[in-house]
């Protein structure tokens, strides 16, 4: 399953929507709980960061490999290069008011889902996630 959105901007809620209605999620609440707040995180810095405004496209798609055991969703965007897997880890030991502002949604993504990886092809950021759906 594979769409394009352009412009993203305010658009946040319709591409996390169009990625959970895929038939690739599972039908396990939990794992959909994980997945959906991974995807909510990863969209949400897409549309409210790659671009001046908001104004540019958005490339999503889930897979579901041939097994349906391993999930994958991948974000493709044309926006300023930007590594989220780079950033350092916030140090989760300090309160809130000590901690360092951002980089908590990034490290929770790395938590609830199996992997993440970045690359940068083509003149496009693409973030892949993988989750193992199989109980």
């Amino acid at each position: 399953m594979k769409r394009r959105f352009n412009p993203i901007k305010d658009k946040s809620s319709e591409i996390i929507n169009y990625l959970m209605a895929s038939p690739d999620m599972p039908d396990d609440e939990a794992l959909r709980f994980k997945i959906q707040l991974s995807i909510e995180e990863v969209v949400d810095n897409v549309v409210h960061y790659a671009y001046e405004g908001g104004i540019g496209w958005l490339e999503v798609s889930t897979h579901l490999d041939s097994n349906s055991l391993i999930l994958t969703v991948e974000l493709r965007d044309a926006g300023v290069p930007f590594n989220p897997l780079e950033q350092s880890e916030p140090d989760i030991t300090l309160s809130a008011e000590n901690r360092e502002v951002g980089g908590l949604g990034i490290f929770l993504c790395k938590k609830l889902m199996d992997s993440i990886s970045y690359r940068y092809e083509n003149g496009n950021n693409v973030l892949t996630m993988t989750k193992l759906i199989w109980k």
